[in-house]
This record gives structure tokens, C-alpha cells and sequence, in this order.
């Protein structure tokens, strides 16, 4: 089975020139069959073959060699080779290979379309005046027959090109939003990881300047800003991973999704850069949850990240708990004033509009509004058990 599959393989991958010769020589083999009679138009007596039989089979058959890579050519020396069978009197049944030449020319020239439909026209109204100068009283219906058949090869030629193409068009167009879906995607997890951290290492760079009378508490920030710095790197890897085949499993079998402790983590790191934080966690969270899991995490993020920067030293809260089927997140900020933008970097908006797409994808709720006493408050509802 491994050497037939080999055979098969090395087969699809040869030239279609060598495919397609196999068919011209079955054709051209019907020489040893001489009793058998292909197409024959009008009643111009048959004859036996002789040697100008042998090249007009040849003409009939050979060049189906060559019909999806020159159609043209194909269909010019077949439509050649028929005309003398049937002047000749040979009707052979190599003479059925006219409506596989007009097929083929239908479904692979690419090129010239139609003045190749006229021109074949055109060649045989002389082809169809000889024939009936031949047998005066054959009936004209039945060239034009026998136009409408070889039409109608042509015609079904083109209907599978179309086909072909129309193929080949959405294979393109899913592609390419695949390819723009994986982009976003990637810059959607960047722009979560790095605005997070660089946003903490700022303010706690920041507030390391006003530290250099104490030297412990100095030595502490710069911790902090070391401790966030090679989490950002470790997300990056993570993040990395979305651009190799194999992105759902890390190196050593470690899942993408961040592991059970890393919000508390989080939080630790948003407290040591100076945010007063809250952390309610309620609820087990389940085997299962899917996306659930990375996008409460992201939700989280974003939110600490966007307390950093517009409320620095306000109270914060995050709540979340865990239900069986959901996982709900709440992140609020006090609007007492009392927060410093000092070292804020500008944001974009952009953070909140990926998360809303993350949590609709989905098809949960999400909402980050200003709080009814000042501050502001986001809010995620995530359906768990539900593949993004």
C-alpha cells in the first residue's frame, strides 16, 4: 500500500501533459480495432483505413496530450483530424475525441475565449458545405445538430471553469480572512500583553524616582519593574506561540491559557505598582471553560492596566466569581479624584473594543461605563465551555 501510495503521489505531481497523454493513446490504440465507428455526419460511405487513416487517428488522438496545457492547439488539430475522417470517409472511432478537445478548451482556455468560439464557428460552416456537396439532399438539420452538440461540450467546458474559478475564489477570499482574523488576533493578545506591563513598568519607574532617599524601597520598585519586565517577556513567548502550527501547546505541553493563580498574580503586580487593590475570587473554577478562562483573564488585565492609567492610586476592586456555566467579572474604580495620572501613557480605546469582541465571540455581555458614584466599572458575563 505505501509504494501504490507513492506511485499515486509521484503520479499528481508529474506534468498534466503526462497525464493526459495516456488518454490520446487509447484513442490512437483503436487503430487495431477498425470495426468500430465513432461519430459520422451525413452518408458519406465508409471506407477502409490505409495509411492517410493511420495519420488522421494520429491528428484525432494524439494532441489530447496537450488539451488543459495548450487547448487551443488541442482543439485546432482534433477539429483537423475529424474534418478529414469524415471527408475521407474513414468515420473512425477516434473522431469522438472532438467533444473532449471542445470540452477541455471550454474549461482551460484562458485566453481569447471567444474569438476561439467564432473561429471554430466560422471553420465549420465550409466543413459542413463540403460535407452536403458530398451527398446532395442531406438534410441541414442535421449539421446544425451536430453544431448544437459539439456547442454544448463547449458550453459545459465553460460551466466548469466557472465553477473552477468561483472555487478558487472563495478558497482566496477564506484565506485571506483567515489570514486577517489571525492578524487581528495577534495584535488584539499583543496590544494586552505589552500595554499591561509597559503600563506598570512606567508607573513604577516613575514612582523609583521619588525613592532615592530610601534606599529599600528603592531596591523594591526596581524589583517590581524587574519582576514585570520578565513577565512580559514570558508573555511574549506566549504570545509567539500563535505564529507556530503547534500555537494551541507551548514548549513541554503547557496550555496557552493562563494556569489557576495567575489573576491573584496579576493583581500583586498592579498592588507593587502602586493601584490599592481588591481581590474578591469566588466560586471553583471549572475543568472545562474553554476561551473562558484566557478571556477573564484579559478582561482583568485591561482593566488594572486602564486603573494604572487614568485613576493611579484610587481603590480598585475586582471581583470574580466562577459559576458552572459562566464566569462573571467586575473591575471598578473610585471616582473620589484622589488618583495621579502621573506617567500615564495615552491609550486608544482599542483595549475595550477587543475585549468586547472576545466576550461577544462568545456570546456573552460586556460593558465598561462610568459608576453611578464617579470612577468606572467593567463589567463581563463569559459563558464557559465555549471555544473562541
Amino acid at each position: 500500500m505505501t509504494r501504490l501510495r507513492r506511485v499515486l503521489e509521484r503520479w499528481r505531481r508529474s506534468d498534466v501533459t503526462v497525464r493526459d497523454l495516456p488518454l490520446g493513446l487509447l484513442f490512437l490504440a483503436t487503430l487495431l480495432l477498425p470495426s468500430f465507428h465513432g461519430t459520422q455526419i451525413g452518408t458519406v460511405p465508409s471506407r477502409p483505413f490505409d495509411a492517410t487513416a493511420v495519420l488522421t487517428v494520429a491528428l484525432e488522438s494524439l494532441p489530447l496530450a496537450v488539451r488543459r496545457r495548450w487547448p487551443a492547439l488541442c482543439l485546432a488539430l482534433v477539429s483537423l483530424g475529424f474534418a478529414v475522417d469524415q471527408i475521407r470517409g474513414y468515420h473512425s472511432f477516434a473522431n469522438t475525441a472532438l467533444p473532449i478537445a471542445l470540452l477541455s478548451a471550454g474549461a482551460h482556455l484562458e485566453r481569447h475565449r471567444r474569438i476561439a468560439a467564432v473561429l471554430f464557428s466560422l471553420a465549420y460552416v465550409p466543413f459542413a458545405v463540403a460535407l452536403h456537396r458530398l451527398r446532395v439532399g442531406e438534410p441541414v438539420s442535421e449539421f446544425v445538430t451536430f453544431y448544437l452538440a459539439m456547442a454544448l461540450a463547449w458550453g459545459i467546458g465553460s460551466w466548469l471553469r466557472s465553477t473552477r474559478v468561483t472555487d478558487a475564489e472563495r478558497r482566496l477570499r477564506i484565506a485571506e480572512d483567515t489570514r486577517t482574523a489571525e492578524r487581528t488576533r495577534i495584535a488584539r493578545e499583543l496590544h494586552d500583553v505589552v500595554t499591561h506591563h509597559v503600563t506598570a513598568m512606567v508607573v513604577q519607574a516613575e514612582a523609583a524616582r521619588y525613592l532615592t532617599a530610601s534606599p529599600e524601597r528603592l531596591d523594591q520598585s526596581l524589583t517590581a519593574v524587574t519582576d514585570t519586565g520578565r513577565r512580559a517577556i514570558t508573555d511574549l513567548r506566549h504570545l509567539l506561540d500563535l505564529l507556530n502550527p503547534d500555537h494551541g501547546v507551548q514548549q513541554g505541553g503547557e496550555a496557552r491559557t493562563p494556569p489557576a493563580g495567575r489573576l491573584l498574580t496579576l493583581v500583586e503586580q498592579t498592588r507593587r505598582a502602586g493601584q490599592p487593590v481588591e481581590f474578591t475570587e469566588e466560586g471553583t473554577p471549572a475543568e472545562s471553560t474553554g476561551s473562558a478562562e484566557l478571556v477573564a483573564y484579559r478582561v482583568v488585565q485591561e482593566a488594572l492596566t486602564n486603573a494604572l492609567k487614568y485613576a493611579h492610586g484610587s481603590r480598585t476592586s475586582v471581583r470574580v466569581r466562577h459559576a458552572r456555566r459562566e464566569i462573571t467579572v467586575e473591575v471598578s474604580t473610585d471616582g473620589d479624584g484622589s488618583g495621579s495620572r502621573t506617567g500615564s501613557p495615552g491609550g486608544s480605546g482599542r483595549g475595550l473594543a477587543g475585549l468586547r469582541e472576545r466576550v461577544d465571540v462568545l456570546g456573552g455581555d460586556f460593558t465598561a461605563a462610568p459608576g453611578t458614584t464617579g470612577g468606572f466599572v467593567v463589567r463581563a458575563r463569559i459563558p464557559a465551555g465555549v471555544l473562541s
